[in-house]
């Protein structure tokens, strides 16, 4: 079948890159004699970032040497050694396009079996010095790929490759890798890949939301940004306010899923406006806290935050009948069909989503069995207290507790705890391990409670979050440094387009000196999400609220309309972004 030409083994070092500090294990070299080849890795060898690679699935990564045949050639290079790729084994045979996910395999002492190809990881190209490398593995269909350590043995340079058995599916290396990464893809594929019990489990995920993808994703109910009217501002508590729009000539408003948001856009003294996203608080809009939504319109409610401009002049500045510009509404956290239980938790303003998903469960008299969780400072801060009060009595399974911090319970008030959520008082309330539960508020309250209730026997995948502010940021093998609160870049202001980040409230000018809009939103600390940064993997796919974008290096697959790759575009005009 094939010979093992090189064992290469490296541990991980930090290096350089872009001004930070990158900790990565992709400088590999070989060794001379035999090594023990364990569970986890070769004998000397380590991996710089564990949740990507290394670990017991992807203990040996594997590549041929016809593809470093081919690379010299293609990247006229004579410089590509043996582990320039990164790779522990460099064999003679085993190309990506025979070699079949779940093929085994028995090399010197030591037995193995293929679990998935190669991650798509710009550290390839750190290594290479070809910041588009994982790009071209991926479109040359040459990604090499990982072995799980069946049977622990010594290997070295000069071991006969034998096949011991052939994977379920007969579905090569090649064709898992486009599967996952490039358009076109066969469902009949899809579903043999779903079968083979040897991909890895990161894999078999990705392929059973490509699987269950149905239709595309809705699309906003307009593009951009339109102007509505204020229809009314009401006091919801000591420092909320919520805010009530329509159309300028009466007319209906697109429906809204419960739990979405609005990108608006204010002018409040800066140029070209500030953009900021607030959640739904019903999915229409409601002129006073006790009336019944009116059909056809939007309401959001804003905290007033104390140095915040924009939730500063929402509260002091907007007057009804004004004109604001606002985008459709949007979001992936919304109120899913079904039967089984539902918990709505929020603390402080991270009520409004689940207060609109709570509208929609009493406009239609849901059966499904309800617990309505809440926690704010006091009395005086708990927001639509009223409201959801009677939205609950609508329901006919409802359950209802309140968790005030600085304020004890009145008597009677069985409902009521002074405190927060706790591992027992959640116990008491006898959620079900079943139930959906969607929460919002601060992180630190979703992450305390997200383990609570997954204590409580729910299945973390049935736990689902909104975050009011930027996404945690993603950047695998970046040594972390302290927090930088997002600000405009450094250097002179662009003479481009206006690019502003929604979440992270940032509108600055773009330059031609940025690579991409991910470069960009980098030099402002906006948190970001990325992995090859050549628009394969699309880690880095984020809504785009207005505006068009060009790509400066093809994305492998387009987006879903109305997201683009950051990490491989620039503006073609003003644009907003979800970030």
């Amino acid at each position: 079948m094939g010979t093992l030409l090189s064992v290469n083994v490296g541990l991980p070092k930090d290096v350089p890159w872009q001004g930070r500090t990158v900790r990565t294990g992709a400088w590999k070299a070989p060794v001379s004699g035999r090594r023990m080849v364990r569970r986890l890795n070769v004998e000397g060898d380590g991996q710089g970032d564990l949740a990507g690679h290394g670990g017991e699935i992807r203990a040996v990564l594997v590549y041929q040497m016809e593809s470093y045949r081919y690379w010299r050639r293609e990247l006229a290079r004579d410089d590509l050694t043996f582990g320039a790729f990164g790779e522990n084994f460099t064999v003679d045979g085993l190309p990506d396009d025979e070699v079949c996910i779940g093929d085994r395999y028995r090399i010197g002492e030591a037995e193995f079996e293929v679990t998935q190809p190669r991650v798509t990881c710009y550290r390839v190209g750190l290594r290479l010095g070809e910041p588009t490398m994982a790009a071209l593995l991926v479109a040359h269909h040459r990604p090499g790929f990982y072995l799980r350590v069946l049977t622990e043995g010594h290997v070295g340079a000069g071991d006969e490759i034998s096949l011991v058995s052939r994977g379920p599916g007969a579905l090569s290396v090649a064709d898992t890798d486009a599967l996952l990464y490039l358009p076109g893809r066969d469902p009949a594929k899809l579903r043999t890949a779903l079968d083979i019990p040897a991909l890895s489990p990161g894999w078999q995920q990705s392929f059973r939301e490509l699987a269950g993808a149905g239709e595309p994703a809705d699309r906003p109910g307009w593009p951009g940004f339109r102007p509505l009217r204020v229809l009314g501002i009401v006091p919801e508590s000591a420092d909320v306010s919520s805010v009530s729009f329509g159309t300028t000539d009466g007319t209906p408003l697109p429906a809204a899923r419960p739990g979405q948001y609005l990108s608006v856009r204010l002018t409040t003294g800066e140029a070209g406006g500030e953009v900021r996203s607030y959640s739904l608080s019903s999915a229409y809009s409601a002129p006073s806290a006790s009336a019944a939504p009116s059909a056809g319109g939007y309401r959001i409610s804003v905290k007033h935050e104390p140095h915040g401009r924009v939730s500063g002049y929402i509260h002091s500045g907007l007057r009804v009948g004004d004109l604001v510009d606002v985008a459709a509404p949007r979001g992936t956290f919304f109120l899913q069909d079904g039967t089984g239980p539902v918990v709505l938790a929020s603390a402080g303003i991270g009520v409004t989503p689940v207060l609109a998903m709570l509208h929609r469960l009493a406009a239609t008299r849901d059966p499904r069995p309800l617990w309505w969780l809440h926690t704010a400072r006091d009395r005086a801060h708990h927001s639509f207290a009223a409201e959801a009060r009677d939205l609950l009595a609508r329901l006919p399974d409802a359950h209802q507790h309140v968790y005030y911090t600085a304020e004890s319970p009145h008597p009677g008030e069985d409902h009521v705890s002074r405190g927060r959520p706790t591992a027992a008082s959640l116990a008491a309330l006898g959620i079900p391990a079943d139930a959906d539960a969607y929460l919002c508020g601060p992180t630190a309250f979703m992450d305390d409670l997200g383990a609570l209730l997954t204590g409580n026997g729910l299945r973390p995948e049935r736990i689902h979050t909104e975050r009011f502010s930027a996404l945690a940021a993603l950047n695998p093998g970046v040594t972390a440094t302290a927090a930088v609160r997002p600000h405009q870049p450094a250097g002179p202001p662009g003479a481009g387009p206006l690019v502003t980040f929604a979440r992270s409230g940032v509108t600055t000018r773009w330059s031609d000196d940025r690579g991409s809009l991910l470069d960009l939103a980098e030099a402002c600390d906006v948190p970001t999400r990325w992995s090859c940064r050549t628009g394969v993997c699309h880690t880095c796919v984020t809504p785009l609220v207005t505006g068009d974008v060009v790509y400066t290096t093809p994305p492998l697959e387009p987006p879903e309309p109305g997201t683009v790759l950051v990490c491989c575009s620039a503006p073609a005009a003003e644009v907003v972004l979800d970030l």
